[in-house]
């Protein structure tokens, strides 16, 4: 018979032993038809079937081997509901995790585990709707961990029965009201993180009193109000995250003991912030992070900072702080994180900089510099950012060396020199505008010493080689500022600047709309350019920048008004978008609204560069993204790009890195990991927007036309935010969404409300384009009539036939797997009940999770 006999005895014997040796109602057999109803088979690595339960991976057991009392399951890949009679029967159960998994769903029976369980951890899973409120049966429970899941809704009120725990973990979900009072009741805990949900209100009156051994406090990205004496009384507080909320009052009161970990940053906080000072009990030799950004704090810097020893990470940018010049840093010898922008520092940045030798990070933007850039030890030095001061000089080269191999550096408006030979035209035009083209390297050769050679001819060559590639780029530049002065649309535009008055209103027309901008004279009407506050723009250079808003300007005319091409004094290039509609805000309403828009940044997000408001116009003035939009990308002819351009012979290369070097229209988007890439970081926008943003925008229109591409060819989401603008009115019209993305909730007048999930739905659509290269509706699907991408898709991967759906463009350049998953992710996303899909936090985990790998 030979060795297949025997090694199929072998294989039989292990796999149906369970069914013979395991006998009903003992931990074994529940442990064994958990893992196999929950998609776990007994050909799993996990446990070995042979052997005793008490032996298996993750299994811990009593002192007699005969009850389970751990069980830890993470990262399996379990998915669906727990059944019953399963774990939920393990009588003698401590702790149980099964973290990392998909589950969606508690047994019924789970909650009699209450006189034992003592950890619980769910987190990072699929869990959605309301926490029971048998939550509370766990009389005996220390540590509760749910994050990183889609509970909504209030903490159940039954939390106050938790008198022994410890460790409280529900952040990144979607719960929302206030904290009950009962919370107080949990005097063991030394733990709470509520952060990124969708909390409100202000904390329990008592709250710091109530908790002497609370350490660590996390309330950050929630709708929180209060003030700082709320937390008065945290006798055992070193982790304070309140960050991201509402409260209000000065910060004095919450530098308090023994705290090592300070972040108040994105609130209302205001006073003086030199009032720390007086707080002398509190000390500063214990700290390691502080972040005050993003406040209202004024006053002098205070004077203690300088004995914070050993604080790794300060930030105290975007406050309304008084002109001064560079805090005492000098003895903060461990500092790894500097943020000291928008902070209207003065004078010259302190030389005490250099001796930070551990620094990564470095941030002195938008202040009133002037002088030199002072030594700086680069060993670790990742990020830099000086834009926006006043400096001169040359940059010093040990840094300029540096500069190739960090991760972010910015020098722009300043007045410092450099030779642009040595850096790509794409670096130059984004880290380097305003500066002086020069070849200080070539003109001091001290300053191109080397550790090599000093042979006097090698150094000549090298001078004659700088200065010719110098001439070349000049050269270069000459060509392509001709080349952009001879574009068609360009030749239309206006000199209004040197006319002493133009006169109003103002009247133009697109193929939708006539709009009006009811001025009496565009020299009078400002335009707010937020990164260039001193530039005089006016009305007038939005005319001239856009031709008069003339129809070969005109770039696309959405559902919010016209979007116009143009270039600002400065060479700013610009989109234009006129909101049409009118708002019911004031003129102040709206300033401060748009103000706050061009507040929020994100890599993944279009920025809103400036605003005007040209009588009841409301102009919305974006950085110009020269890629176009994923709409005119899939199925159209690239956005703004006229006809008599050709596209047709340019290529698409990846590079042995991240990605793309050179695009054209037919390349675009051929292959998997681009499609992927614009997937990701969408969906990061959208995640941004929803969790670390507060209050969450809901963007309330998502669609490919939504999504652009800027000049590196990384996606941008449009338009969030402006709905609001509007007012009750129009916010309704917008709020139903664009045709093939509107949620089904939509339809239903009680639950026609926008939502963080209809955001999600409209991405799970985007998502479905990318992946299958087709329109939302009015496209050909295979064998069908009348229906929508959504439910076509959503049809093939019920049957699991997804792989049929795949665009044949992107087969074969990349995992169909993965292409097959992404699928399943936009099946997620389109649920008909919201309730049933995922957070956008949720979909960048599993965006991620099926990236494409780069091989060098």
């Amino acid at each position: 018979m030979g060795f297949g006999f025997f090694s199929s005895v072998l294989v039989f014997t292990l796999f149906f032993r369970p069914l013979v040796s395991q006998q009903p109602n003992t931990d074994e057999f529940f442990v064994s038809d958990f893992f196999k109803k929950m998609g776990l088979n007994y050909s799993s690595s996990v446990f070995d079937s042979s052997a005793p339960i008490c032996s298996w991976e993750g299994v811990l057991c009593d002192d007699q081997e005969e009850n389970v009392i751990g069980l830890v399951a993470s990262g399996l890949g379990l998915s669906g509901f727990i059944p019953d009679s399963t774990i939920g029967k393990l009588g003698k159960l401590q702790t149980l995790d099964l973290s990392n998994n998909n589950i969606t769903g508690l047994s019924s029976d789970l909650w009699g585990l209450g006189s034992t369980l003592k950890t619980l951890n769910l987190s990072n899973n699929h869990f959605s709707g309301f926490l029971p409120s048998n939550i509370g049966n766990f009389g005996v429970l220390e540590n509760l961990d749910l994050s990183n899941n889609n509970f909504s809704g209030d903490i159940p009120a039954s939390i106050s029965s938790l008198s022994n725990l410890q460790v409280l973990k529900i952040d990144r979900n979607e719960f929302s009201g206030s904290i009950p009072p009962g919370i107080l009741n949990c005097k063991s805990l030394v733990s709470i993180d509520l952060s990124y949900n969708q909390f409100n209100g202000t904390v329990p009156d008592g709250f710091g009193a109530a908790f002497p051994k609370l350490r660590t406090l996390n309330l950050a990205e929630n709708g929180f109000h209060g003030r700082s004496s709320d937390f008065l009384g945290l006798k055992s507080i070193a982790y304070l995250n309140i960050s991201g909320n509402m409260f209000q009052g000065s910060v004095m009161g919450v530098f308090q003991e023994p705290l090592e970990v300070i972040d108040l940053s994105r609130n209302q906080f205001q006073g003086h912030i030199s009032q720390v000072h007086f707080n002398s009990s509190f000390n500063w030799s214990r700290l390691v992070y502080l972040d005050l950004s993003a406040n209202e704090l004024s006053g002098v810097f205070f004077q203690d900072l300088n004995q914070a020893k050993n604080l790794k990470h300060l930030n105290l940018a975007g406050n309304r702080f008084p002109e001064q010049e560079f805090p005492q840093i000098e003895n903060l010898s461990n500092l790894e994180y500097l943020n000291l922008s928008r902070t209207s520092l003065t004078g010259s940045i302190s030389t005490a900089i250099s001796q930070l030798g551990e620094l990564t990070v470095l941030d002195l933007s938008e202040n009133h510099f002037t002088g030199r850039i002072p030594f700086l030890r680069t060993d670790n030095l990742q990020v830099i950012d000086v834009s926006q001061n006043n400096l001169t000089g040359e940059i010093p080269f040990p840094l300029l060396e540096k500069l190739p191999h960090m991760k972010k550096f910015n020098f722009s408006y300043n007045n410092l020199t450099l030779c642009a030979s040595n850096f790509k035209p794409e670096t130059l035009q984004t880290a380097f505008i305003g500066s002086q083209d020069s070849c200080p390297i070539a003109a001091n050769p001290d300053l191109f010493r080397r550790k090599t050679t000093t042979h006097k001819g090698l150094k000549l060559s090298l001078a004659i080689t700088v200065s010719i590639v110098c001439l070349l780029v000049g050269l270069l530049c000459l060509a392509f500022g001709c080349r952009r002065k001879t574009r068609r649309w360009a030749s239309k535009q206006l000199s209004f600047k040197e006319e002493p008055n133009i006169s109003g209103p103002f009247s133009f027309q697109t193929d939708s709309t006539t709009w009006v901008a009811d001025v009496k004279h565009a020299n009078s009407v400002p335009v707010v350019i937020f990164e260039k506050p001193l530039l005089n723009f006016t009305f007038a250079d939005l005319l001239s920048a856009t031709s008069h808003f003339d129809r070969g300007t005109l770039l696309a005319d959405g559902r919010f008004g016209p979007v116009y091409r143009g270039f600002l004094p400065g060479g700013i290039h610009v989109a234009v978008k006129v909101l049409v509609h009118g708002s019911t805000m004031t003129d102040h309403e709206a300033a401060k609204e748009l103000e706050y828009l061009g507040r929020i940044k994100h890599p993944n997000l279009v920025p809103l560069t400036g605003y005007c408001l040209a009588g009841d116009q409301r102009i919305a003035i974006y950085d110009y993204m020269e890629n176009g939009n994923l709409q005119n990308l899939l199925h159209d002819l690239p956005l703004g790009v006229q006809t008599t351009e050709d596209w047709s012979t340019d290529t698409w290369e990846e590079d042995n890195n991240n990605g793309i070097q050179n695009v054209g229209s037919e390349g675009l988007l051929t292959t998997w990991r681009f499609r992927h890439k614009i997937a990701l970081g969408t969906a990061r926008a959208l995640s941004f927007l929803h969790h670390g943003c507060s209050p969450p925008i809901i963007h309330r229109d998502v669609k490919a036309s939504s999504v652009y591409l800027d000049s590196n060819l990384e996606p941008r989401l449009s338009d969030f935010g402006l709905a609001k603008i509007f007012g009750n009115g129009l916010e309704d019209e917008i709020s139903r969404g664009s045709p093939g993305y509107v949620p089904p909730e939509f339809s239903q007048a009680e639950d026609g409300s926008p939502t963080p999930k209809s955001d999600v739905y409209g991405f799970g659509v985007i998502l479905f384009e990318l992946i299958t290269g087709k329109k939302p509706i009015a496209d050909d699907y295979p064998e069908e009539k009348d229906i929508t991408l959504v439910n076509w898709v959503r049809g093939l991967v019920r049957k699991n036939q997804g792989s049929s759906a795949i665009d044949p463009k992107i087969r074969g350049t990349g995992s169909e797997t993965q292409m097959e998953e992404a699928l399943r992710i936009g099946y997620l996303c389109t649920a008909d009940h919201p309730w049933k899909r995922p957070s956008m936090q949720q979909i960048v985990g599993l965006l991620k999770d099926i990236e494409p790998v780069v091989h060098p």
